[in-house]
């Protein structure tokens, strides 16, 4: 997660440059290179204040400072062609920085150290998926869930503590890391609230730079479940089933702020996609218990998936309209209008719950009342008023301006602070 915690970091640097009148953009060295001098500034900056030694940061800007005004081209030429001459191993030896296989990467002094371990007596360097705390607390309530709801299809008793830790190291890394690739996701949907034409180069290359990261990242999750021997075409493809939603995701709130039409499709296809990642998670429970995977389960508890979703975007109507994520109420509302969008979604809902009555039959029935209980207990614990199974659906009042309602919401806070202040 290197790339995500790099993006963030600039990102906010660049943001801090420019309140303070630091951009080079206006300078003859970064207004004709597309951001790239700010960039380079923003990643200087960073490289600063990393620690070193006893050094204070007074100390350091000191000394660039000073050295500033004595390096030239010729002499950043001259330390260019030192570092690329030789490094020495371990043993002593001279390795060519320009050897195509050489096994020792300097790397850029601006970038993140990347984790070396010690593999086949060279060293080596090792791309490993990392996951952030923010990443880990956002998780922390799905793993309960799936822990809680999905454990009984396979057999597991929630209620005794080995259990869960057999398993623990896995769903919540995987869950996890899943939830940084989300937090990207969203990042790009509030970088980019309107036209392509109204994004500067820099946003413009930024949200490519995200984009082509979420498959990358994911890549790289793919292969570590793969070195674990947890890897198989259905995962996978749940995996890519995520890439597909945040993409989906992406389009379709983009096209809401524009005020361009969408279609019935990518709304419903997005939120069957939505729950991709408890999908993952049953998977890999059917690998680390060594089970055959069960296809009934797993339609079932797709559809229950789908109800789930659809109750949780209820809930979270109004904070999803203020971040500009999916919400299927809002996607409703936008193809058939504030007043026919509630019929339409009750009529979704009601013939959702046919089709999970119908599959609930197809359980043993110890296992169906399991999780019938489980999602009524679910449903209390999180204070919801609707949903299947927990009671009577309940769809909120439509908002017809969102632009008003984030304006107005953002002047609330806002007011709410300076009176707390």
């Amino acid at each position: 997660m290197e790339a995500l915690l790099k993006l963030e970091k600039v990102q906010r640097v660049l943001s801090l440059m420019g309140s303070r009148g630091l951009s080079g953009s206006g300078s003859d060295s970064g207004a004709s290179d597309g951001g790239g001098g700010d960039r380079f500034l923003a990643h200087f900056l960073l490289f600063l204040v990393q620690p070193f030694d006893s050094l204070s940061m007074e100390k350091k800007a000191l000394l660039v400072s000073d050295l500033l005004r004595k390096v030239n081209v010729d002499t950043l030429e001259e330390v260019r062609h030192l570092g690329s001459i030789e490094c020495t191993s371990g043993e002593g030896r001279i390795i060519p920085a320009s050897t195509s296989d050489q096994d020792i990467s300097l790397g850029d002094p601006l970038q993140p150290n990347k984790k070396l371990k010690l593999h086949a007596e060279k060293l080596t360097v090792q791309e490993a998926p990392m996951v952030g705390f923010h990443a880990m607390r956002r998780a922390n309530s799905t793993i309960e869930d799936f822990c809680r709801s999905y454990f009984m299809f396979h057999g597991l008793d929630v209620n005794k503590a080995q259990s869960i830790f057999k398993f623990l190291p896995v769903l919540c890394f995987t869950e996890s890391y899943i939830y940084q690739l989300d937090d990207l996701n969203e990042y790009n949907l509030q970088m980019v609230p309107g036209n392509d034409a109204s994004l500067t180069v820099l946003e413009r290359e930024n949200r490519t730079s995200n984009e082509a990261s979420l498959t990358g990242m994911l890549n790289v999750l793919d292969d570590l479940l793969q070195r674990q021997g947890l890897m198989t075409d259905q995962l996978r493809n749940e995996l890519k089933s995520g890439i597909q939603y945040w993409s989906l995701e992406r389009k379709l709130c983009q096209a809401l702020s524009r005020n361009d039409k969408i279609s019935i499709e990518d709304v419903m296809e997005a939120i069957h996609l939505k729950s991709f990642d408890y999908r993952v998670l049953n998977l890999l429970m059917y690998r680390l218990t060594g089970q055959q995977v069960n296809e009934v389960h797993m339609e079932f508890l797709s559809i229950s998936e789908f109800l789930v979703e659809i109750s949780d975007d209820l809930y979270d109507y109004e904070d999803d309209v203020m971040n500009n994520t999916f919400n299927i109420l809002r996607m409703f509302a936008a193809i058939y209008g504030p007043s026919e969008a509630p019929k339409m979604l009750a009529k979704c809902i009601g013939e959702a719950e046919e089709k999970y009555e119908r599959f609930s039959k197809k359980l043993d029935p110890t296992l169906s009342g399991s999780y019938w209980r489980r999602c009524e207990e679910a449903t209390k614990e999180g204070g919801k008023m609707s949903g299947h199974a927990y009671g009577t659906w309940n769809i909120p009042p439509l908002i017809r301006d969102e632009e008003f309602f984030r304006l107005e919401r953002s002047n609330k806070r806002d007011a709410s602070a300076i009176t707390i202040t």
